[in-house]
């Protein structure tokens, strides 16, 4: 089974490993920098649409981030 745990785990290395700040994703998403810091933090998740963007703009497949993919 996937656990929440995990998925955090696989979009925080996203945000990590991605060219841009956090604080340039969060301006493309239209969200306060904080809000990327609390996805760091697993104190929050992305909402579906805002998780949709976010892997648009890491260029990152949502099944590779959900563990459906490798």
């Amino acid at each position: 089974m996937i656990s929440i745990n995990e998925i955090q785990v696989r979009l925080r290395e996203a945000i990590k490993t991605n060219q841009l700040s956090q604080k340039e994703i969060a301006a493309q998403l239209n969200v306060h920098p904080t809000t990327i810091n609390k996805y760091m933090k697993a104190d929050k998740f992305p909402s579906l649409e805002t998780f949709a963007n976010l892997c648009k703009i890491l260029d990152v497949s949502a099944d590779e981030i959900l563990g459906l993919k490798d």
